[in-house]
């Protein structure tokens, strides 16, 4: 079983369990954190009336417009949250690193790797209110991201790590505080050098707040930068795809990388020549002393192959970045110039298209729901066909399934376009063009695109015997002949008009 390690050795791993804000460690819900009045006042009021007066009645309540000005004047924004015990938190989080908290004659095997429970209750609290724009200011405010700098220095506890690189994921999705954390050059540093950490839930949370950077224009160039600079970036991104067994952190990463490539085609290119270097800078104390020499494409493989059974939306992030890759020369050659010649990749993808997408017994309808992951699948396989016909899987022979399947496709396409149609009929004209049934579906117009050009080169490549072969196996058909033929003819027609 595969797992992430630890830097020694062959990095042996500890069992971690995902945790969530809030959930895992007893967090109450965040409006728990509530403002509370103290019974002061009662008291002073019955100091007031002197040692020597007897009070027949209890002293009245303060009024309620006193108890409104000293709650808002604590409160954070418009929330319930108080100032007060949001100071108290950061304050004790201070003490967790300061100096005076660290005796430096304690050794390795005794430094403090665990939260206490009282303070990952709070700090987790915190996690949960930063969601809120108000309490993600007066973090800010409070210099919260510097706090955690120091977390990320000194602390030895991943449990704290990752609450921290949480909470600033959070206040990441505010605009002006994404800019102040994106600007900020020793925190970008560090942030990515947790991609180097050993513990899979930093390494989430660091995935997450650079997913959520990477998706907002006015900061995406300034961490494309910063990542093109870091090639241990690469180098880690790399060993969490072709290590970690777990799927929603594989996911995350992928979609991180699936975004720096749509961003930017010089860094996806430096990517894909890239041979492992020494990496840049100071790399975590937990992180791999020495890392094997890794190439994009295996590693893209080796994450697919982990996430196709439980995420169909992480296929389909791993199957858009390789199709990614087919957009430049260089990308092509990096798949069909592997070691193995791209039979892996191809494998990969013939099995996914002929036993798992789109099969016989699932209704026509399924190609809706798996046109994207179907369109990057058949570019690839379209691509590698198209520069590899003298290797040997890309044999007529071996891919007659592979022809069934793609006829198969254009099938459930026709019959979804056919009650599209039947729908539009029975819709009013106002109805039917409000709700964009006149007009084809795009991303099944780009599936079908891809279709009909990989079955088109594949079929002027088919002899006499592998009609027969593919006739007798029940590839081929009248009925699935004449479905290929109205697909493809329409093209021809075009190309030579």
């Amino acid at each position: 079983m595969r797992a992430l390690g630890s830097h020694s050795g062959n990095w042996p791993r500890r069992e971690v369990r995902m945790r969530t804000p809030g959930l895992d460690s007893g967090c109450r819900n965040p409006a728990s954190a509530r403002i509370r009045t103290s019974g002061s006042d009662v008291c002073s009021a019955a100091c007031a009336a002197g040692p020597g007066l007897r009070m027949d009645r209890n002293p009245s309540p303060p009024s309620s417009e006193a108890e409104d000005e000293e709650a808002s004047g604590d409160a954070v924004g418009d929330t319930v949250y108080s100032k007060h015990w949001l100071f108290s938190v950061l304050t004790k989080l201070i003490e967790v690193i300061s100096p005076e908290k660290s005796d430096l004659n304690l050794s390795n095997e005794e430094i403090q790797t665990e939260l206490e429970e009282e303070m990952e209750n709070d700090i987790c609290k915190v996690w949960d209110m930063s969601m809120d724009e108000g309490v993600a200011l007066f973090l800010q405010e409070f210099n919260a991201p510097d706090i955690f700098m120091g977390v990320f220095a000194k602390s030895k506890c991943p449990r704290l790590t990752e609450i921290c690189v949480g909470i600033l994921g959070n206040m990441a999705c505010f605009q002006d505080i994404c800019m102040s954390i994106s600007k900020d050059e020793n925190l970008g540093q560090v942030l990515l050098q947790r991609l180097c950490d050993s513990d899979s839930p930093t390494l989430l949370e660091t995935s997450r707040l650079l997913l959520t950077c990477l998706s907002q224009p006015d900061v995406a160039n300034i961490w494309v930068e910063r990542i093109r600079e870091n090639p241990s970036v690469y180098d880690c991104i790399c060993f969490i795809m072709s290590s970690s067994t777990n799927v929603e952190l594989l996911v995350k990463v992928g979609e991180v990388v699936d975004k720096l490539f749509d961003l930017d085609e010089d860094l996806m290119l430096n990517w894909i020549k890239n041979c492992s270097r020494q990496s840049v800078g100071q790399s975590t104390d937990d992180s791999p002393e020495e890392l094997p020499d890794f190439k994009i494409v295996p590693c893209l493989l080796e994450a697919a192959k982990q996430v196709r059974s439980d995420s169909p939306e992480g296929l389909d992030v791993y199957m858009h970045i390789l199709q990614l890759l087919t957009t430049v020369d260089e990308g092509i050659q990096a798949i069909v110039q592997s070691p193995d010649g791209g039979k892996e990749t191809w494998s990969l993808l013939y099995d996914l298209v002929c036993h798992e997408l789109c099969q016989p017994d699932d209704p026509p309808i399924i190609v809706q729901e798996q046109k994207t992951v179907l369109a990057s699948i058949l570019s690839v396989l379209s691509a590698m066909f198209a520069s590899q016909t003298e290797q040997e899987y890309v044999k007529m022979r071996k891919n007659m399934p592979l022809i069934g399947s793609l006829i198969r496709v254009l099938q459930y396409m026709e019959d979804c376009g056919k009650r599209s149609l039947d729908n539009s009929k029975e819709s009013k004209p106002d109805e039917t063009e409000k709700s964009g049934l006149t007009q084809e579906d795009f991303h099944l117009k780009i599936l079908k695109d891809i279709c009909c050009e990989l079955l088109s080169n594949m079929l002027q490549e088919l002899t006499k015997e592998n009609i027969l072969e593919g006739l007798n196996q029940g590839h081929l058909n009248e009925q699935k002949c004449s479905c290929a033929f109205k697909n493809l003819l329409p093209l021809y027609f075009t190309a030579g008009s």
